[in-house]
């Protein structure tokens, strides 16, 4: 690939305008510390991998940096550095705007940096690297989560909370960042993401919603969204925020919990996994679920539900009609769900603000934000 021009741009420790702008970040870090904890917007393409890193880091305490830097020239060997400057230039082709780090933005993102020069191209580093912009979010985080006045969206199990929060501009999908539903049934095909990868992008998502609006809008939540911890400083702040409840029907709450649960999710395994694959990932998913909660739920109450999920599913598979699953899930919704959930409201009952229909609240939201009424 020919070296690709470009004018020169300086190195930068703007970290707020970096994620403000989604800004496309070249993580030269070792694949275990990206897997770890990573940015939005960022794309782990190593310098070194996990084996010449250790060694790398051995050396620099045994004998310092310059022995820990020739070690690395010896790693270097010419096809791993063609290798990797292949890969590097192509993202900077894609991404010429970006930046490159690596921990501390000091010896492996220079060394990188240096290898993309040799080859013709100017391309900039973050100063403080990972480290430093971790630190700025984390801190960022916490000095929001203490000023930012910040309303909740409540309601009973498949009520439709997230499509609602998706039409208010000023709201954050925590459910969504965590990737996972927040239900028993929550957990999503793919993984969720690290605990310090959810803090990031939520620090990040918070910092531009409070561009742009004085309040802010989320899911009413616990602590545990599957397995991320919603952050000490936010949660404290949504536990003393006011409540807006959405109330829908029970028919309306059984299809959208239909859809969320069964209808999209299932096309998606047999994508994944093929049919025959997929239709058996797919019912150990569902019946896995409902086993997980059977102690809470009853054993008489388990079984009936199980049943019905069981002849549902042979009939999903066999014709793709998956009304069946309708009278479990509105077992589950009225007599495991629900009664949680009330049980908790109850105890809140001063904190709520407003109750309403789906477009009641959307109306209610567009006349008090527009107007600043929520402190």
């Amino acid at each position: 690939m020919p070296p690709i021009p470009s004018p020169s741009r300086d190195n930068s420790n703007n970290y707020r305008q970096i994620f403000l702008s989604d800004t496309p970040l070249l993580d030269v870090r070792a694949p275990i510390e990206f897997s770890k904890g990573a940015f939005p917007c960022s794309l782990n393409i190593p310098l070194l991998d996990d084996h010449q890193r250790e060694a790398i880091g051995i050396r620099y305490k045994e004998q310092g940096q310059d022995a820990a830097v020739e070690l690395g020239w010896q790693l270097a060997t010419p096809a791993i550095k063609q290798q990797r400057l292949n890969e590097w230039q192509k993202y900077i082709q894609q991404h010429p705007e970006g930046y490159l780090y690596c921990f501390r933005g000091g010896l492996r993102s220079r060394l990188s940096q240096q290898l993309i020069r040799d080859a013709g191209i100017d391309y900039p580093l973050i100063t403080g690297g990972y480290k430093n912009m971790r630190r700025f979010l984390i801190d960022e985080l916490d000095a929001n989560s203490l000023s930012m006045p910040l309303v909740l969206i409540g309601g009973r199990t498949g009520s439709g909370k997230t499509i609602l929060l998706q039409q208010l501009g000023n709201s954050i999908d925590l459910e969504g960042l965590a990737n996972h539903r927040g239900s028993a049934f929550g957990r999503q095909l793919q993984p969720q993401p690290t605990q310090i990868a959810f803090e990031n992008a939520l620090s990040v998502a918070v910092m531009k919603q409070r561009t742009q609006h004085r309040t802010l809008i989320t899911e009413d939540e616990g602590k545990l969204i599957g397995n991320i911890t919603l952050p000490p400083g936010f949660l404290t702040n949504m536990k003393k925020s006011p409540l807006v409840i959405l109330e829908t029907r029970i028919e309306q709450r059984i299809n959208l919990s239909l859809f969320d649960y069964v209808t999209s999710a299932w096309p998606q395994y047999q994508q994944r996994f093929g049919e025959s694959d997929g239709n058996k990932n797919f019912s150990e998913q569902i019946m896995g679920n409902l086993l997980r909660i059977r102690k809470r739920l009853g054993g008489e109450l388990h079984k009936k539900v199980s049943d019905i999920f069981s002849r549902a599913l042979q009939q999903l598979y066999s014709n793709g009609n998956a009304d069946e699953f309708r009278d479990g899930i509105e077992i589950l919704l009225t007599q495991y769900y629900d009664p949680m959930y009330d049980y908790q409201q109850n105890l809140r009952t001063d904190q709520v603000i407003f109750r309403g229909s789906h477009d009641e609240i959307l109306e209610w939201a567009s006349h008090t934000f527009a107007n600043n009424e929520v402190a």
